[in-house]
């Protein structure tokens, strides 16, 4: 016999960022709501994730909620290249899956929900596989990145290790590119976060045109590179690995229409991410906000609320996607380094309006003048929208 489905004002189908910072921002900003989160993490699993943003990607009064939860800050980072270095004053943060589980924890209480797999949504409720059945009215679905036919993607691939050194590793702020390295498999750099004197986490990454991970070989390159840095690991503190999607061309439309009918996605399910970095969180943040915000919590005023902002932020975003074409389509492989390494010669403001997502048209005039970094015949073939018959390929 089915017991009756249970009910909450919102049911969030997943529990990582883009619902987690959802649950946070409705639960401190109208407590009076009941706000359930459903996982199939189980709670024992550590989330490992860490993501990261710049102050400037986010406007004032979300950076005032946003900054206090992230675990590590920084007034400022690096940049390495071939014959290259540059340090710049943006301050940096970052926001680890612990802090973020323990902080989600804390608000929702026996309303966090981990462990739960989720059968179906829909938009009055959440079906799960153990035959519990709740009803709300306004569900989101928060389940991660999915593929798509309406995108058009190459990758960026990472694993990171964060590792306790023997002695202190001398590293005062973050350095977010250090391409000064080896390149394979397209783009590659190392990724550097020091959180305290002797730990810090090591990521090589990489930009590929495919999205095939070998963990093992990564490994080893991240070794070697705090070896080569006369680094001695005293503990491999923990792992984490991720395969992100990096946008060439798209439908919105057709990618909003592939969710389920009437109930709103969010976060790298809903392609809100910067096109370019792979960066998710201030997309997340800001429609944290809106959402707790919305004179309506139902399923259908959030969805018209987040497909609205989803559409705008896809068209504010085709001159990145512009460039993720030249990156990929016009530029060599080992040679992709240079369109990085050519962009981080230019103004600090400018490099804040790129990560934020919001180049002017004078940035992005000051971004293609002069010669660029690759053949320009194949810039110029790079520039028009890639043609929609490459999707399936991309994508399979």
């Amino acid at each position: 016999m089915t017991s009756s489905p249970q009910t909450a004002d919102v049911l969030l189908a997943g529990a990582g960022l883009a619902n987690g910072l959802i649950a946070l921002r409705l639960k401190a900003t109208r407590p009076e709501l009941r706000v359930v989160a459903f996982d199939q993490r189980e709670p024992e699993v550590e989330d490992s994730h860490t993501w990261s943003f710049f102050s400037t990607d986010v406007p004032a009064p979300v950076r005032a909620w946003l900054e206090p939860m992230a675990a590590h800050r920084w007034d400022g980072y690096e940049v390495r290249f071939p014959g290259q270095r540059r340090r710049l004053t943006t301050a940096y943060a970052s926001l680890t899956g612990a802090a973020l589980h323990g902080v989600l924890e804390a608000a929702l209480g026996e309303d966090f929900k981990l462990g739960r797999k989720i059968m179906s949504v829909s938009p009055g409720g959440v079906e799960l596989e153990d035959g519990e059945s709740w009803r709300g009215p306004l569900v989101i679905d928060g389940r991660g990145a999915r593929r798509s036919a309406a995108l058009t993607l190459a990758w960026q691939k990472f694993l990171g290790l964060e590792l306790r050194l023997e002695q202190p590793h001398g590293l005062e702020r973050p350095v977010i590119i250090d391409a000064d390295v080896e390149q394979h498999d397209g783009f590659r750099f190392v990724y550097l976060l020091p959180f305290d004197a002797t730990t810090m986490l090591v990521e090589d990454t990489y930009y590929s045109s495919g999205p095939r991970l070998d963990p093992a070989a990564l490994e080893g390159r991240v070794l070697a590179y705090v070896a080569a840095k006369g680094w001695r690991v005293a503990e491999v503190v923990r792992r984490e690995q991720g395969v992100l999607p990096i946008v060439l061309d798209g439908d919105m439309h057709a990618l909003q229409s592939e969710g389920v009918a009437g109930v709103p996605m969010v976060g790298m399910r809903a392609a809100l991410f910067h096109p370019v970095t792979g960066y998710s969180l201030p997309d997340a943040a800001i429609l944290a906000d809106l959402i707790a915000g919305a004179p309506q919590l139902t399923s259908a005023a959030v969805l018209s609320l987040v497909q609205a902002r989803a559409r705008r932020r896809w068209r504010e975003s085709r001159f990145l996607r512009v460039l993720n074409r030249m990156l990929f389509l016009a530029a060599d492989p080992p040679q992709r380094y240079k369109v990085l390494q050519r962009f981080y010669q230019l103004s600090q403001p400018l490099i804040e309006r790129f990560y934020a997502g919001q180049p002017n048209r004078l940035d992005q005039a000051r971004i293609l003048i002069g010669r660029p970094p690759v053949p320009l015949g194949r810039a110029l073939r790079a520039l028009p929208s890639s043609s929609v018959h490459t999707r399936a390929k991309s994508t399979s």
